[in-house]
């Protein structure tokens, strides 16, 4: 028997035209991240979700590597793409047909969300999964609290509708698999695609569909007024700004190269050390973990642990990124001074800055590398080995 999951499928294939511009606006950036890849952590976080489907215009294909590319380092949990159709609906039906072979019909509960809703709280995401064992399909609502006007056919004052009987609908919304597969697969056969969203649809085939308290914060963002305010709310949200330093020195041995940010430079002697060695790279990742105050490169792989002997150094790095993206943090800036008296920096800069950036998950004006020598005093003057010294600033929220 099929263990049941618990999956996401997040409906990323609209164009997002009212928004303006020539880019979908699941790709616009807020913050400093895309949309889609808010709405992908908030599913990534969450210790319940263990698979997340995306469906994507087929056309976007190159944006949405971007959207992975900010996902570093690349979650454990699965994340897989599919295609897209006209319409939402038959979006959504692409995801769940590409979702069918690993899920577990009716055992298996899918939380189906609007890939334009970037702000998911753990809270709400748990309320969804609790709503979909106890009730099969259920959707997040919001009261009314504007009074709602009814028109007449000139566009005057008609009437006012009962607001206490009225909810506004976001998603995710939260649906056993099978049966949510089923009301799709029947609706294509009928020749049915005017439902907007999938709780309408499964409504049409007879269920009754339950409610659970929304988020105001997971708005959908349709509008540049809805842009600005996403970029307010996630400025808000980063307001624990912290700063902190990391320092590390090896000494040259046996070897015709190094590694340094990543980057392999021909030397005329090699570096000794349990990993590769990689200075720049072991001062950012105690850097970041300084920030948020989690110990230092020792403690999250010892010298001791066979397991990192010959490690790329890249790997701590990505785990310090990972601490931080996991507390809800986002990295601002990450800057390096490497001191030696060989080899030359210059000309390896911009590569290790890409590199750098590559590994952050950030755009590399965010990061900065100087080098200098130390005039030939000390161990590094003696060139006996590298030292390097990195500060990172990053934002966490209050």
């Amino acid at each position: 028997m099929t263990e049941p999951v618990i999956a996401a499928l997040i409906v990323a294939a609209g164009r997002g035209s009212r928004i303006g511009g020539y880019t979908a606006k699941q790709y616009l950036k807020v913050g400093g991240r895309s949309i889609l890849a808010r709405a992908i952590d908030g599913f990534v976080a969450h210790p319940m979700i263990e698979r997340i489907q995306i469906v994507i215009h087929p056309d976007d294909q190159d944006l949405f590597d971007t959207v992975l590319a900010e996902l570093t380092p690349r979650p454990a949990k699965p994340i897989e793409a599919c295609g897209g159709g006209a319409s939402r609906q038959e979006s959504a039906l692409l995801g769940l047909r590409a979702l069918k072979a690993t899920l577990a019909g009716d055992s298996t509960c899918v939380l189906v969300h609007d890939a334009a809703r970037p702000f998911l709280s753990e809270a709400l995401i748990t309320r969804a999964i609790a709503a979909a064992w106890r009730h099969g399909a259920a959707i997040p609502v919001l009261p009314v609290v504007d009074t709602v006007a009814m028109l007449d056919s000139a566009g005057d004052l008609a009437g006012n509708a009962d607001r206490g009987a009225l909810r506004l609908v976001q998603t995710p919304q939260a649906f056993r698999f099978g049966p949510l597969l089923v009301a799709h697969e029947a609706a294509a056969q009928q020749g049915r695609s005017d439902f907007t969203d999938d709780a309408s649809l499964v409504r049409w085939r007879g269920a009754t569909v339950a409610t659970f308290a929304g988020d105001p914060a997971a708005f959908k963002i349709t509008t540049p007024e809805d842009l600005a305010r996403a970029e307010a709310l996630a400025g808000a949200r980063l307001a624990d700004i912290r700063c902190a330093t990391g320092y590390d020195v090896h000494a040259f041995g046996p070897g015709n190269s190094i590694m340094l940010g990543g980057v392999k430079i021909a030397h005329a002697r090699g570096v000794i050390g349990h990993s590769d060695a990689d200075v720049l790279l072991h001062a950012l990742t105690d850097a970041l973990l300084g920030c948020i105050g989690d110990g230092d490169i020792g403690v999250h792989f010892p010298p001791s642990d066979m397991r990192w002997k010959g490690a790329a150094s890249r790997v701590f790095l990505e785990e310090a990124v990972r601490r931080v993206h996991a507390r809800g943090g986002s990295i601002r800036h990450l800057d390096g001074t490497i001191v030696c008296e060989a080899p030359r920096i210059g000309p390896h800069r911009e590569a290790i800055r890409q590199t750098v950036a590559a590994i952050a998950g950030i755009d590399c004006n965010r990061v900065s590398l100087k080098a200098t020598t130390s005039e030939k005093l000390g161990f590094t003057g003696r060139g006996e080995g590298i030292a390097a010294l990195a500060t990172a600033t990053i934002a966490l929220p209050e």
